[in-house]
């Protein structure tokens, strides 16, 4: 009897074992998402939308720059056409 449990113990330790590592072999096997190719799309999309971002924070700036110098100010004068 009590050899006939530790038999059963043995073989679903084992055929758990089997699993597990079947398991880890089908993880290693998924392992190359990220190819070279992937990988350089990945890095020019970032690289534009950076570049995008800094263009937006540059003219939001420039915009509250015009806003405040008018607010202290006034409106800038066109001094191209002003005589000397």
């Amino acid at each position: 009897e009590k050899k006939r449990k530790q038999a059963e113990t043995d073989r679903k330790r084992a055929e758990v074992r089997a699993r597990l590592e079947e398991a880890s072999k089908a993880k290693k096997a998924k392992k190359g998402f990220m190819t070279p190719d992937r990988k350089k799309k990945l890095r020019l999309l970032l690289r534009k939308k950076a570049a995008e971002e800094l263009k937006k924070e540059q003219e939001r700036k420039a915009a509250e720059r015009r806003r405040i110098i008018e607010e202290r100010c006034g409106k800038a004068k066109n001094v191209d056409d002003a005589s000397e």
